[in-house]
């Protein structure tokens, strides 16, 4: 089973970040861009929120605000769960489904940023995980 640590180092690219004094709407291009369904905010070297689609579909669009007057800021989520590089895809994916979220930051023992992992990530690393233990099985079993 694969820690943290392992799976953002697997990583093709760098978390992608906004600033909270970004507006929404660039937010969202950024978004769009990378094909990610959520961003952190950072203030910084310091992760000051997450703002993610959810955020948008329910403090922007069902409140008629405007994507490109409101900062992100005044909608990110501020107060953020996180991951430690150690702790494995089972305990973020344990994390994430109790507490109905579908992306976690990673931050060290100094709350710095090493990366961010989606629900579809886990669900990734364990269906392989998965298939791996299946044709080691298949292999004993066939010797």
């Amino acid at each position: 089973m694969k820690t943290m640590k392992q799976l953002i180092e697997q990583r093709p690219r760098a978390p992608i970040t906004v600033s909270p004094d970004d507006s929404v709407f660039s937010a969202l291009e950024l978004m769009a861009k990378h094909d990610v369904g959520a961003v952190m905010a950072m203030q910084g070297t310091r992760l000051a929120g997450i703002f993610s689609e959810r955020d948008y579909a329910r403090k922007i669009i069902l409140l008629g605000k405007s994507s490109k007057e409101t900062l992100v800021r005044e909608i990110m989520t501020e107060k953020v769960l996180y991951a430690l590089p150690g702790q494995t895809t089972d305990q973020a994916m344990a994390l994430m489904t109790e507490k109905h979220i579908r992306h976690l930051p990673i931050l060290d023992d100094n709350q710095n940023v090493i990366g961010m992992v989606s629900i579809g990530d886990l669900v990734k690393e364990t269906i392989s995980e998965q298939a791996f233990l299946i044709k080691q099985l298949e292999q004993y079993i066939a010797s």
